[in-house]
């Protein structure tokens, strides 16, 4: 959680020395005495030598500093220093009032086992954690994250699809997290017979600290802002892209990910890599691009049963349906024809004219974990609808779940519960869901979420614990395990309305789009906003 500090910049210093006014009076009587006994010193002969000192004592005044105002100058003692000192307090998005402009938070350390930023050339909307090679449930350090990562240039020619490589990223937290296997170590009251094993640890992760971040990127020329970004989870080197120019664009990134693997080769500007009598091959343009919809949109999804079978939405409501064609997807030979798309569902016959196109705007799809056929959408004005593929042309359900009308911007489908589903709203609400009894009118939700003061911008459950899940607003990024019950927690003074379930908020970024957990290292999460990107690891997870 980002702290607001309150210290004061000046600080106070204490003249300790005598003052001008002082000095000058007790040197005269120095002199004075000097004078007076003078004339009844012996006079001074071979053998009674007398030292003069040749050097004069010489007094250097100290700065008197002063705090406050040119007409208010008050001299800062001793016991006014604990003034300046005024303590810290941590500032809450869902209970502090809003932050004033030009106020910057102070990042605590120990909050964090890893926190590493990236200030890119122009702020993004949509990025993707892409899987690796390097083994799932990752705890050791230094770690290693790849990623894509969709540019909003100031100019359509100027905007990118960029492919990162993350890597030595080691352990920042405080000193409380450095000692975590001191204390693990001292659970059974002494230490393990495992000093050989202790101390090649203790090196490794004294070596970790010590180890600079290390980015590799590579840019692939992208017309339009990307407006939404997501790769296919069987294939993640396979990227699709929504363009705020109303295209969806499908890049092949193969070449750049085993590009990443051969760090002696490196990344040519050309469009093979060539090295131990091998070759690399770059693909620098989309393999397939669709203008098939009207108008742009944010809403497109892979799904996670079939490989290939992706959806996507537009802003006028339309959804269309894309299929792989022959064995590109088992051959991995991607060309112009690897797909069939065709326009699956549109809007609803009362929102089908250009005035109330609007209002039935696909904002997200998500695809079910364990349904092929099966995929829901979070609408403008309030719907969330359920799909079958096999039922052509309207939704299975659709559901009014804010009587308001308020927009479903983002939901996610639990991959470990099948039955649940979380939505996220423009009114900062967001609410969980169980599908099964998702059709009765009204639906009432698992879970219901009102804390949050601005509009939900992304939510997306943990890959391995069925009840934590991630959420954004504009002002943070919070963490919430909905295992907690209210009689089960700990109510303390100064939490009125902060959730039990709440157990972590990231603040510090400006306008948080998107937040993702990195699928092979247990609780790790990027967010990326206006003011950059993030990664890091909580503390208490």
């Amino acid at each position: 959680m980002g702290k607001l500090s309150k210290r004061n910049n000046q600080q106070g210093k204490t003249s300790t020395g005598p003052s001008k006014q002082q000095r000058s009076e007790n040197t005269s009587q120095c002199n004075t005495r000097g004078n007076a006994t003078s004339h009844q010193e012996e006079k001074e002969t071979p053998d009674n030598l007398k030292y003069e000192d040749p050097f004069a004592d010489e007094y250097e005044e100290e700065e008197e500093i002063h705090q406050g105002g040119d007409e208010s100058m008050e001299l800062v003692g001793n016991e006014d220093k604990e003034i300046l000192n005024l303590p810290v307090r941590s500032w809450n998005p869902l209970t502090c009032e809003p932050l004033e402009p030009g106020t910057t938070l102070e990042m605590d350390e120990t909050a964090y086992k890893m926190h590493h930023s990236l200030i890119p050339e122009w702020s993004s909307l949509s990025f993707n954690i892409l899987r690796d090679t390097h083994g799932d449930n990752r705890t050791r350090f230094p770690h290693t994250i790849l990623a894509a990562v969709g540019t909003q240039a100031d100019r359509a020619d100027q905007n990118k699809v960029i492919v990162m490589k993350l890597s030595d990223l080691s352990r920042t937290g405080g000193a409380s997290n450095k000692n975590e296997k001191d204390e693990d170590d001292e659970i059974m009251g002494e230490k393990y017979d495992t000093e050989s094993d202790n101390e090649d640890d203790e090196d490794d992760d004294d070596n970790a600290g010590e180890l600079e971040p290390v980015l590799e990127h590579f840019s692939l020329n992208h017309h339009g802002g990307v407006n939404r970004l997501r790769c296919m989870p069987q294939h993640p080197e396979i990227i699709a892209t929504w363009s705020d120019t109303g295209v969806v664009n499908l890049f092949d990134v193969s070449g750049v990910l085993q590009s990443f693997e051969r760090p002696t080769i490196g990344v040519s500007s050309t469009s093979s890599v060539k090295g131990n009598n091998s070759s690399l091959k770059i693909r620098k343009t989309p393999f397939f691009v669709y203008q098939g919809h009207d108008i742009e949109g944010y809403a497109m999804d892979w799904s996670k049963v079939t490989p290939g079978v992706f959806a996507t939405g537009d802003c006028h409501g339309d959804i269309h349906l894309w299929q792989p064609a022959g064995s590109c997807v088992s051959d991995k030979n991607w060309t112009t024809s690897s797909f069939h798309v065709t326009k699956a569902y549109g809007p609803s016959p009362t929102t089908s004219n250009k005035k109330n196109a609007s209002i039935s705007s696909v904002e997200d799809i998500q695809w079910s974990p364990t349904e092929a056929t099966v995929f829901a959408t979070g609408e403008c004005a309030g719907f969330v609808k359920i799909y079958d593929i096999r039922c052509k042309g309207r939704p299975m359900i659709s559901n009014k779940i804010h009587e308001s009308g308020s927009d479903v911007n983002v939901i996610s489908w639990n991959a470990l519960v099948s039955n649940l589903l979380a939505s996220g709203g423009h009114d900062g609400v967001f609410s969980v869901w169980d599908l099964r009894n998702f059709q009765s009118q009204p639906s009432k939700p698992l879970a219901r979420f009102n804390c949050h003061k601005k509009p939900i911008t992304s939510l997306e459950w943990h890959p391995t614990d069925e009840s934590m899940i991630l959420v954004t607003d504009d002002d943070a990024t919070y963490i919430y395990d909905l295992s907690i019950e209210e009689d089960d927690a700990a109510i303390k003074e100064g939490l009125e309305g902060i959730p039990p379930q709440l157990l972590f908020i990231h603040c510090g970024s400006e306008q948080i789009k998107e937040a993702h957990w990195h699928p092979q290292i247990p609780s790790c999460v990027m967010t990326t906003s206006l003011s950059g990107i993030d990664a890091f690891i909580p503390s208490n997870l």
